[in-house]
């Protein structure tokens, strides 16, 4: 149903003559002055005139009079970063957008974890940005009910050929992602995610070194490392043996246990299932993540996770923190965490305090029933989606402000900027080679890794060629070992599923929750900590909490919507 409806948009999308805006150089002709001239025959031409400007005033892939639009942008409040939405990267930008577009952009920042209450805040007092991304479709989904959100699909439709890059970039399938099949509605845009490596489970490879330990293939042996750590406090940590975590989670518990919640689920499960119980990727309703849960209520109550970690705000550096000083044995976070950050990652830190073996490696560790390591990749989708609030008065500037972010010359250097400056060419392979700016090009840090900030609608490695691209990958990690980023990379990948991605418009049910994410993560954090003999008893008083709340809802409306478009169990 939705490629149907998709090819009725596609198909009524207008061509129209003008200049695109994807064009990556600015016009550099100018229109002359008319001029007169002569034939051989001696007779009068009438003089050339120079075309005006289109219906949406542009000429020649440009604005003629200067256009400004906002765009929303996350701030991290990085230690030694710069000023988020002022730096260097922003002013080149700028200074991009004006000369190709003749278009003024101004950056509004918000805190990278609390975006969905600020950009909220700004959508509900009319001051959003003109661009704004986020990772939460239902926020926008309930902003598009009261009438706050522009409809992309007529804008795309009469505007097709302002955006070329774009749409060779994301293709229909993202681009139309959430078109609503029934109503032909569409609120956002997905972006795509050029690495769909997603988490990866991390241990101390010195510490294993030390205690003559192999690295641990399974949940046993996982289980008797942490008990190792723990009990060898004392010769791993010496006068700080007091401050050993063997194994660190935060309070999104969903996440950081993600490689371990997965594994307890069905390797085989149907489409229909994981898309009826994934209302967001914690797995909260999944069958086996209550098994999981349980094993980590264990595990805490024999002191081998972090007894703090229920109480402590996952929005400070306090755990980071931690794990830098040394004090950490192992913990699950994104594939590609303990490498980000240059010279203040958490593998260069250790290593310039303890030497160059102290390190932390991705290990494959939590076994399914079939005996494989199941768990779920990032699908090309599912990343920010990018939608323009209603009270966007310059939409066709926003457009070619995606066209520009679309284009693969602007990503890379967005992504590994100057040669010689952010990175250097590897000269027996070609590969990029990332590495730290020196203090006097300091303006040119970046806040985010790869400026994934800013690559708004890409998330992930993106160079010139596919195959430059990973070439490089494991290199742009500066001040790390590229071996470590490449058995990264493969332990992730190694029996990783790609989620489905079912469209079948939007679901009501999921806009009218009363804080779910919220119930979820207390649940997850409370279970946890739980005397092992409360253990059943708060899981299920919070699993019943967040069902009434509208979880049950939302695995209702979702079952029937994938039962309106899907005959079977599995996506076509």
């Amino acid at each position: 149903m939705k490629k149907k409806l998709l090819s009725v948009v596609l198909a009524a999308a207008m061509t129209l003559s003008v200049a695109a805006c994807g064009k990556t150089e600015p016009a550099t002709t100018q229109p002359s002055e008319p001029a007169t001239s002569q034939t051989s025959t001696g007779s009068d031409t009438t003089p050339a005139t120079p075309a005006g400007p289109d219906a949406r005033g542009m000429q020649d892939g440009k604005f003629v009079e200067t256009r400004h639009i906002s765009v929303e942008l996350y701030d991290r409040n990085v230690d030694g970063g710069t000023e988020a939405g002022n730096n260097a990267w922003t002013k080149w930008i700028q200074q991009q957008m004006l000369d190709r577009y003749n278009v003024e952009v101004e950056f509004i920042t918000v805190g990278r974890w609390s975006e969905g209450d600020d950009i909220g805040n700004l959508l509900a007092a009319q001051k959003a940005p003109d661009i704004c991304y986020t990772y939460n479709y239902g926020q926008i989904q309930t902003y598009a009910n009261m009438g706050g959100i522009i409809d992309l699909a007529p804008l795309l439709e009469e505007n097709k050929d302002l955006v070329p890059s774009m749409y060779d970039w994301l293709g229909d399938e993202l681009i139309y992602q959430d078109l609503d099949p029934t109503a032909g509605t569409l609120w956002a845009i997905e972006g795509k995610r050029n690495e769909i490596c997603r988490i990866n489970t991390f241990v101390r490879k010195d510490w294993l070194d030390k205690l003559s330990l192999k690295e641990p293939t399974n949940k046993q042996e996982f289980e008797d490392m942490l008990i190792a750590f723990r009990d060898n406090a004392d010769t791993l940590l010496g006068a700080d043996a007091s401050k050993m975590v063997p194994f660190s989670i935060s309070t999104d518990v969903g996440w950081r246990a993600a490689n371990l919640i997965e594994s307890f689920m069905d390797p085989n499960i149907t489409d229909k299932e994981y898309y009826v119980n994934g209302y967001d990727d914690r797995k909260f309703t999944e069958n086996g993540t209550k098994e999981a849960i349980r094993l980590l209520n264990k595990w805490y109550n024999d002191g081998l996770i972090w007894k703090d970690f229920a109480v402590t705000d996952a929005t400070t550096s306090t755990e980071d923190d931690m794990i830098k000083a040394g004090f950490v044995g192992a913990f699950i976070h994104n594939y590609d965490y303990p490498f980000r950050g240059g010279k203040d990652s958490i593998n260069a830190t250790l290593a310039a305090q303890f030497g160059d073996d102290a390190k932390f490696v991705a290990v494959n560790c939590f076994e399914d029933k079939n005996g494989g390591y199941n768990k779920y990749s990032y699908s090309n989708s599912g990343d920010r989606k990018v939608f323009f609030p209603a009270t966007n008065d310059e939409p066709i500037a926003s457009l070619c402000y995606l066209e520009f972010m679309s284009q693969a010359e602007t990503v890379q250097y967005l992504q590994i900027g100057d040669e010689g400056v952010l990175h250097t060419v590897d000269a027996a392979t070609g590969a990029i080679v990332l590495q730290a700016p020196d203090e006097a090009h300091h303006d040119w840090y970046q806040n985010s890794g790869k400026n994934i900030d800013m690559t708004i609608n890409c998330n992930g490695l993106r160079l010139a060629t596919p195959e430059l691209t990973t070439l490089s990958l494991a290199y742009t990690y500066s001040d790390v070992d590229p071996e470590d980023v490449k058995k990264a990379i493969e332990v992730a990948s190694k029996d990783a599923q790609i989620p489905p991605t079912p469209s079948v418009g939007d679901i009501a049910a999921e806009t009218e929750g009363t804080d779910l994410a919220g119930k979820r993560d207390q649940t997850y954090d409370k279970a946890v900590i739980a005397a092992v003999a409360d253990f059943d008893s708060v899981w299920d008083a919070g699993m019943k909490e967040y069902l009434a709340a509208g979880g049950q809802a939302i695995i209702n409306e979702r079952t029937s919507a994938w039962e309106a478009t899907y005959s079977g169990d599995m996506l076509p």
